[in-house]
């Protein structure tokens, strides 16, 4: 995959050979340099929100809201961290962790300025991920859960002892431009919704990756998006 010359890289590859369009900087931003998007669905141009933004929340879920209210919006309850978690074969996988609720550690000394980036050696905050179900998608119990490893619900964390099994995701950039989480506990599934209703306050779900049509029907597809970017009009993104 080839950026666009507004980026400093020629050549990053963040899931397959395919052209990316105006917003893949945004993409690079998430995935390289730790910055906080907004994961806004390519159908009617909603947002992903935990259900519950307060940090000491870990069971609930995530759904879609199509109206950025103040109390999210302070809490960065729209903003999301795409972070690196490892490889799968020689897939990088990544953790989706939201910015609302997160716990900063104490930090010594001048490095309070760069918190979180991790490549300076100050710790990184605490902060919650998207967890998946371990019988999902075919599980009619809520699929996906956003907390701490330690903390989501039994059948949240990994079967084989290691608790981030359930919240390590493949990003894979669609031919459009946008971007689909494939969980690795799950390969035929993506990141959707609920009776795959791609409405105000839908549930978030996996769902069977079956195939489907560009207005996100069955096929979900999220557009990072910085916080800088939220005023653009949306019919931009396809331009």
């Amino acid at each position: 995959m080839y950026t666009q010359e507004r980026t400093a890289m020629s050549n990053l590859v963040v899931g397959g050979p395919v052209a990316v369009n105006s917003y893949d900087n945004a993409i690079v931003a998430a995935l390289l340099e730790s910055r906080p998007v907004m994961l806004v669905h390519a159908f009617n141009g909603g947002y992903l929100r935990p259900a519950e933004l307060k940090a000491e929340s870990h069971d609930k879920g995530v759904k879609l809201a199509t109206a950025l209210d103040p109390a999210t919006k302070e809490a960065q309850g729209h903003l999301w961290y795409i972070t690196p978690g490892g490889f799968f074969g020689q897939r990088p996988l990544y953790f989706i962790e939201s910015a609302a609720g997160q716990v900063s550690p104490p930090l010594a000394g001048p490095a309070e300025t760069e918190a979180g980036r991790g490549d300076d050696g100050t710790p990184k905050p605490q902060r919650r991920r998207i967890s998946v179900h371990q019988e999902a998608p075919k599980s009619t119990a809520d699929t996906v859960q956003v907390g701490l490893p330690d903390k989501v619900g039994e059948k949240w964390r990994g079967r084989n002892g290691a608790p981030e099994d359930t919240q390590l995701w493949v990003v894979t950039v669609t031919p459009w431009g946008g971007i689909t989480f494939v969980p690795i506990t799950h390969p035929d599934a993506i990141l959707g919704f609920k009776d795959h209703a791609v409405t105000a306050d839908s549930e978030v779900r996996l769902t069977y990756n079956w195939g489907g049509d560009f207005t996100g029907t069955v096929i979900n597809t999220f557009y990072p998006r910085l916080p800088s970017e939220w005023n653009v009009p949306y019919h931009h993104v396809f331009t």
